[in-house]
């Protein structure tokens, strides 16, 4: 058990670490991460300046070597400013290559060798004076720095060159001169002396080697976060397309992990709204204009209902279904249902000069509201899944929005509803017209209201 466990542990690691390597990313979402790369770019430019500015900066407030002894610092420093700022420019207005990249940490890496070997002619001391620079420390400084990129290849470029580098520095040292090698095993003398001791230089390289190695696999699980974080917004995105933003945002802050077979009660109002003779007229013009007219027709009244606080359940064909108090628990969700439906008609009332939605019958929009305790939830299976809500008010809705079509009408309401419409606040046009609805006997028979004629 113990022993499955640990191989089971360490298999997930190591996939963690694999990543998103074998699955194919979309294009919006490589373009995502491509802009974020890039953005990191800038940020590495900026933060080269700050160090090299840094050290230009130290370098002239310390004490200076013999004048007669040229310098190549502020030569090398300035030459390198120069070409940052000249790839920060280019950051900021196109995105940089790959090869681009590797040039630089190529360059970075051998400009810093070529400074620290310097250091020994600067100083008129031997070749081994290099060594004992406190600069060899930047190298892992400019390894560190390509981790903004969070790509490990970038990660290990630098760390390579960084390790050849200071190696071919190492054989410099020791092969410039055959005749002294200045090679010790004595690690006081290598202290006290421009001696080389090649067991400290070794541990330099395996120092350079595992911080490279950690960082790339840090970096590289930094990718796959990222790659599943940008994936996971954009699925958010799309996710709200789909949904009402409300239930989108209820899905996405879910604490716990949502699942068909759970619901929540709501006192709640369903709102039908359908377009009357839709269904005859799309038979009678070509299918790309009876679709753009049916989008055209929902871009209309969707914002109408959700400014109203309605939430958009369903599409059904020509028909929208949406909930006022559902997602959301409120006090005025009756009130809010019927001023929604007056708006609806409102706005339907001023299609007949539109090019597109003048081609409706007038009078077309019909709308219903029903109200009551509904349930509200998930159902599906574990691969599948779909808010909905149940209850009597959507099967009532549904039924009397027909209504519209028997009696002629517009808009009609339960009475329930209108009343605690009524006790929230909303204040009707003109007196309802009552109205009964037979639900197959006549003891079934739901008293409503005319809203609208």
């Amino acid at each position: 058990m113990v022993f499955n466990q640990i191989t089971q542990t360490i298999s997930a690691a190591l996939a963690n670490i694999r990543g998103t390597g074998h699955r194919k990313i979309p294009a919006r979402i490589s373009d995502a991460i491509a802009h974020n790369d890039n953005l990191s770019e800038v940020v590495v430019r900026l933060l080269q300046l700050m160090v090299f500015g840094a050290w230009g900066v130290l370098y002239a407030a310390s004490p200076q070597p013999d004048p007669s002894t040229s310098s190549l610092f502020p030569t090398v420093i300035s030459a390198y400013l120069i070409l940052t700022i000249i790839g920060l420019i280019w950051a900021c207005y196109r995105h940089i290559p790959n090869w681009a990249i590797y040039c630089s940490i190529l360059f970075d890496i051998s400009l810093l060798i070529f400074l620290i070997w310097s250091f020994h002619i600067q100083y008129q001391q031997p070749p081994s004076f290099s060594l004992k620079a406190p600069a060899m420390l930047n190298l892992f400084l400019l390894i560190a720095l390509r981790a903004l990129r969070f790509e490990s290849r970038f990660v290990i470029a630098a760390g390579t060159a960084a390790i050849l580098g200071w190696s071919a520095l190492v054989g410099y040292v020791v092969f410039s001169d055959p005749a002294d090698p200045m090679v010790t095993r004595d690690y006081v003398t290598y202290l006290t002396s421009n001696s080389v001791l090649i067991g400290s230089e070794i541990a330099k390289l395996i120092s350079l080697l595992f911080f490279t190695l950690i960082l790339a696999i840090a970096v590289r699980q930094g990718h796959n976060l990222l790659v599943n974080s940008i994936s996971e917004q954009a699925a958010a995105q799309s996710l709200s397309r789909f949904f009402d933003e409300s239930v989108a945002d209820t899905i996405k802050s879910s604490d716990q992990q949502i699942e068909a077979g759970r619901g929540i009660s709501r006192d709640a109002a369903i709102l039908m709204v359908d377009i009357r003779g839709f269904t005859r007229l799309a038979s009678q013009i070509p299918s790309d204009q009876a679709m753009a007219l049916l989008s055209e027709y929902q871009s209309k009244l969707v914002p109408i209902i959700q400014r109203h606080g309605g939430t958009i359940d369903k599409f059904m064909g020509d028909g929208i279904m949406a909930t006022f108090g559902v997602v959301h628990p409120s006090a005025t969700y009756c009130a809010d249902a019927l001023k929604a439906v007056q708006a609806l008609l409102d706005e339907a009332s001023s299609w007949q000069t539109d090019p597109l939605l003048g081609t409706l019958q007038p009078r077309a929009v019909n709308a219903a509201v029903a109200s009551g305790p509904v349930i509200f939830g998930a159902v599906g299976n574990s691969e599948r899944l779909e808010y909905t809500v149940i209850g009597t008010p959507v099967n009532l809705a549904a039924k009397i929005e027909k209504l519209n079509k028997d009696h002629g009408t517009l808009a009609i309401a339960t009475h329930t509803a209108f009343s605690t419409a009524l006790d929230q606040g909303f204040r009707a046009l003109a007196n309802p017209e009552p109205l009964n609805f037979e639900v197959g006997k006549e003891a079934d028979a739901v008293p409503c209201v005319v809203l609208a004629r």
